[in-house]
């Protein structure tokens, strides 16, 4: 005020004598307070950074696009409705890599990366250097918190990149909390990240959510409480019938087919299932029935107040994966009455969830966005039964013929290891010790697998450039390949084909759409109301996040945000 006061005397001072300069000082009087204010002397704020207080990342396991509208006139309100009506729905939503498995696609989503920079090259995967046999998130180094058994020796050290909940923690000097829980290890501890400070997983022993010493040394005392009150056995306790009467079922399968498989102890798969009966047997039971993505969203509220999430400082991150849709699937196949029950049954535990977020964070004061891991191809019984064209490959015996053709023709016994992940894994120490050319047995394996049913590409990971394959698969393949976690030669399936370990129910993993195409939605915080069939990818799903947040981009992040989400 004093520089102003002083300004204006001036001003007085010259008025009469030089007209010419009244326009100069009134510029710089306007000049002055906007000065200060813009260099922080002022009182007032230009600009407010605004963050959600909780982002809530939803993955359904092995749920298709298309389950957003098969089911759609089933659904209530709250559920996938209101994020349908309410959100933004990105309906072209697709897998950029191969393999389209769980762990992969987890890694994918929360990274912005592929298997070739992350390293996730599947939930299991042959070590290229050692060939020892790894597990996505085995962790020797760590011990159990809250069991006996050796199923909490976890953590996400094999993941090389970090997370889009990683840089959140970065951004706001480790202030933002982020928890993950799923019944499966490698989907609550994946998109956790590195610097999670905590990820909750079921122990199939005791009933338990547990966790490792990597994140903590003893699980917190909700976490406890909770386990103690042994909510699988409430859950259970009435067995399986279906929501509705059975008759109504009309989008799915009739009841009691061939190609479906059955819970443990049961004669027939058919409603009512026993769970009761078959989670004596084995507790595992409780996975392939919507009971545990009940008891997985119930402990996700237990988290949310045990934590105190969205009601601290900073923004913090909630990452739920629902794992039950995908042993439905596994177990039933995608077109039966157990797997339309089961997402019924979601939709109504997430309007619960919903309403419970509303009350305790504030409508529109949370982000949620709502995606797969991946999807599932049809049982193979149920296409032949339609005239679609299906079938079974059998690896093991494939590998079996190559082996005794690479013993015959090169002298090594034993010459490929293993088939997984549709990669063809070799024994390196073994083909060098016998001064073979490991490109001439590549060749000798390239070969044999164009000329089997069900194959339309086989090709050689290190002439991958040479192969002639269509986009985007040629892409898909290139970005799931990882030298040092990949096995070197690459098998794609015809369409409708799986391993021929899937008689029953059906399994995912391929290129195609019925594996690839997930959905996206976005709801809450800053999201207006709308859709796009507008091609984005997996990759993109984190560094949308990171644009709506203001903050970078995980570090092997590949993918763009989608902007459509982005519009206000």
């Amino acid at each position: 005020m004093h520089l102003q006061n002083r300004a204006s005397q001036k001003i007085g001072i010259h008025l009469s004598k030089r007209p010419e300069m009244i326009k100069k000082w009134l510029t710089v009087l306007l000049f002055i307070p906007l000065f200060f204010t813009h260099q922080g002397f002022g009182q007032s704020e230009t600009t407010i950074l605004s963050r959600p207080k909780l982002i809530v990342g939803i993955v359904v396991d092995q749920m298709r696009w298309d389950y957003l509208y098969r089911y759609y006139n089933r659904y209530g309100d709250g559920g996938f409705k209101r994020m349908l009506n309410q959100g933004f729905s990105c309906e072209n939503t697709l897998i950029n890599y191969l393999p389209s498995n769980t762990a992969v696609g987890h890694a994918c989503i929360f990274t912005g990366s592929v298997p070739s920079i992350n390293g996730i090259t599947g939930n299991n995967w042959t070590d290229l250097l050692t060939g020892a046999q790894v597990y996505c998130t085995e962790d020797s180094t760590v011990q159990s918190v809250g069991a006996s058994t050796a199923e909490g020796k976890m953590s996400p050290r094999n993941l090389l990149v970090s997370t889009v909940t990683d840089e959140l923690r970065v951004a706001t000097n480790f202030q933002s909390r982020v928890v993950g829980i799923s019944l499966k290890d490698r989907a609550a501890i994946l998109p956790a990240g590195h610097t999670a400070n905590a990820a909750f997983w079921l122990d199939d022993a005791s009933g338990n959510f547990i966790s490792s010493t990597y994140y903590m040394n003893q699980l917190p005392d909700w976490a406890e409480k909770y386990n103690r009150d042994k909510n699988i056995g409430w859950l259970i306790s009435d067995g399986w019938t279906t929501l509705y009467p059975i008759g109504t079922y009309a989008e799915s399968d009739a009841d009691n087919q061939p190609y479906e498989g059955k819970l443990n102890g049961e004669l027939m798969p058919v409603f009512p299932h026993d769970v009761k009966a078959a989670y004596a047997k084995d507790h595992a039971s409780v996975r392939s029935t919507p009971f545990g993505n009940t008891l997985t969203l119930d402990f996700a509220r237990a988290a949310l107040d045990g934590y105190q999430l969205g009601r601290g400082p900073s923004t913090d991150f909630l990452t739920i994966n629902c794992a039950s849709t995908d042993y439905v699937g596994h177990l039933f196949g995608p077109n039966s009455i157990e797997a339309e029950d089961t997402y019924l049954r979601l939709d109504k535990d997430l309007a619960s969830f919903f309403s419970y977020l509303d009350s305790k964070i504030g409508k529109d004061q949370y982000l949620v966005f709502l995606t797969a891991d991946h999807g599932s191809g049809n049982a193979v019984g149920y296409m032949r039964t339609h005239r679609i064209p299906a079938d079974f490959f059998s690896s093991k015996t494939i590998v079996d013929t190559l082996n005794k053709q690479i013993l015959e023709k090169f002298g090594i016994e034993k010459g490929i290891l293993s088939a997984e992940n549709y990669q063809i894994n070799f024994d390196n120490d073994r083909i060098a010790a016998a001064k073979a050319d490991i490109r001439e047995v590549k060749a000798l394996v390239v070969d044999f697998l164009k000329k089997q049913p069900g194959v339309n590409y086989a090709v050689d990971l290190d002439q991958l450039q040479n192969a002639v394959i269509p986009e985007p698969i040629k892409t898909m393949v290139t970005n799931g390949y990882n030298y040092k976690r990949s096995g070197q030669v690459e098998v794609v399936f015809a369409p409708g084909w799986l391993e021929s370990y899937v008689q029953t129910g059906a399994t995912h993993g391929s290129w195609n759409p019925y594996d690839t195409h997930v959905p996206l939605v976005f709801m809450g915080w800053n999201i207006h109301p709308g859709s796009s069939n507008t091609t984005v990818h997996m990759t993109d799903i984190a560094p949308t996040i990171a644009a709506l947040l203001h903050i970078q981009m995980p570090n092997g992040c590949i993918g763009t945000p989608i902007t459509d989400v982005l519009k206000k």
